[in-house]
């Protein structure tokens, strides 16, 4: 069970433990509790973000000095980063008493103040469904202290609800793929419109074949387990002058299919709904933070399997907007499935679209496990994305869509081929494919492979999936403005 994060102008006097944050140089910021300065500089301690020391403190209070770098660099992210540490280093205690909103002196409280929380919540976060003995924290409560009144309050409260939304999607992708085909994401989706007050949609897969959703009947014919595709609405309650338009890639399981991956490939697998998981979460939050702007949200769900059913290399598709595709590689799937969510968004008039997905490998090459790759049509609107996910606190890197590569997706029977048939620039050939079902909707796409699950514990991130996406989407709704067509 996670803490619960609460904010209060005065620290209570039953404090357990009460964490300090120290500057760079072993600077105390703010009133926090005195800390013994020469044993810390004693124990080679530096206060870089997240490094945490446990020190006794009076009346048989614990002290956490919790480092936040040089004075000059705290941002709301160092912050969140720093809370992280400091839930992580009491878990084992029952209460917990921030000082760190002094770190941010004069600056951002309510920025600071959500991110703590968010941080906080994050870090406490195990997936425990399957274990026999889970063992659990003993964190129940953590106080954030500090000025700034009612908005500081609210903002707490927010990055609680957004920290729930990650937790959510960790929750999802952690899931073994056994236990969530494309029929159960369906209905987790359906369970948390009816509980915040979305409209949803589901179409199976006889539904997906009178509308002409080839991409994702093919690619999910080959399994036992159908797919779906999922459309979410999140409705302001004054009349919306913007649409933004969320898809999400939901590959509840990928093999391969018959393009079969080989074992090792296969263990994290079950991740490759990460976007879709992303998108339902974002969604979730989004009725109590009540963005201005109508937000349609696409889960394309469904499991790639070899089978005598399944697609095969030479077999052509037909997306809905009447795109023919050859496919040549099974295993390039999620831009298929996507090409069909796409295309429903701009059917269904969005000023602007964004697509997540656990998309290529040449993305994890290229950037690591930590960056996603961003690329776009549009860059007021990739730029607008960017902006979202710098003030939430997620890594984006721009990517090129060279127009030079287009040819390399030319087919001899189709209209386009799903790979370009070489190694060299595959994040950016899929992101080429992509781009043919926007129509000229501003769109940015997001290649979420890297980061949406890590091997480490390290501030607010905890072994397993990561929840990446969706606070950048929720800021991205929250902010949005349309952007001019391409």
């Amino acid at each position: 069970m996670s803490p619960t994060v609460t904010f209060a102008a005065t620290a209570p006097a039953d404090a357990e433990v009460v964490g300090v944050p120290v500057f760079a140089g072993l600077q105390v910021a703010g009133d926090g509790a005195a800390l013994d300065l020469d044993h810390l500089r004693a124990r080679g301690y530096e206060a870089k973000v997240g490094e945490t020391v446990t020190l006794p403190g009076e009346n048989g209070t614990t002290v956490i000095a919790v480092g936040v770098g040089p004075a000059a660099d705290v941002t709301p992210d160092v912050i969140r980063r720093a809370s992280g540490a400091l839930a992580r280093a009491a878990s084992r205690r029952t209460s917990v008493v921030s000082h760190v909103l002094a770190a941010v002196g004069d600056g951002d409280r309510a920025a600071a103040a959500q991110a703590a929380a968010e941080g906080s919540l994050l870090a406490s976060y195990r997936f425990t469904r399957f274990k026999s003995d889970p063992k659990a924290g003993t964190l129940t409560s953590i106080t954030l202290v500090g000025g700034g009144g009612k908005r500081v309050a609210a903002a707490v409260d927010r990055g609680t609800a957004v920290a729930e939304a990650v937790a959510f999607a960790r929750d999802l992708v952690n899931t073994p793929p056994g236990d969530l085909p494309p029929a159960a994401l369906a209905k987790a989706a359906v369970d948390v419109a009816e509980r915040v007050g979305l409209t949803v949609e589901v179409i199976d897969e006889k539904q997906a074949r009178k509308l002409g959703l080839g991409g994702i009947v093919g690619v999910g014919q080959g399994s036992d387990n159908p797919p779906r595709l999922v459309k979410l609405t999140y409705e302001p309650a004054k009349p919306a002058r913007t649409t933004l338009a969320l898809v999400g890639k939901g590959i509840t399981f990928d093999s391969g299919g018959l393009s079969i991956k080989p074992a090792d490939g296969m263990m994290t697998m079950k991740n490759d709904m990460g976007g879709a998981a992303a998108v339902l979460a974002a969604m979730s939050v989004l009725p109590s933070l009540a963005p201005a702007t109508r937000v349609h949200g696409y889960l394309c769900a469904a499991e790639n399997m070899p089978s005598g059913k399944a697609i095969r290399p030479g077999d052509v598709l037909r997306i809905s907007n009447g795109t023919t595709v050859e496919v040549l590689n099974t295993d390039a799937e999620g831009r298929l499935v996507l090409a069909d969510g796409l295309s429903m968004a701009v059917r269904d008039g969005a000023d602007a679209i964004v697509d997540l997905a656990t998309l290529t490998g040449a993305c994890v090459v290229a950037l690591g496990d930590k960056v996603a790759g961003r690329m776009s049509n549009h860059d007021g609107f990739s730029q607008q994305v960017q902006d979202a996910a710098d003030r939430a606190g997620e890594s984006l890197w721009p990517l090129p869509l060279p127009k030079e590569y287009r040819k390399l997706l030319d087919s001899d029977v189709a209209d386009i081929k799903n790979v370009s048939g070489g190694r060299n620039g595959g994040a950016l050939t899929a992101g080429l494919f992509l781009q043919e079902f926007v129509d000229g909707t501003p769109w940015v796409h997001l290649d979420i492979a890297g980061p949406v699950m890590t091997g480490e514990e390290s501030g607010y991130t905890v072994k397993g999936a990561t929840g990446f996406g969706v606070r950048t989407l929720v800021e991205l709704a929250a902010t949005f403005r349309r952007p001019g067509r391409t």
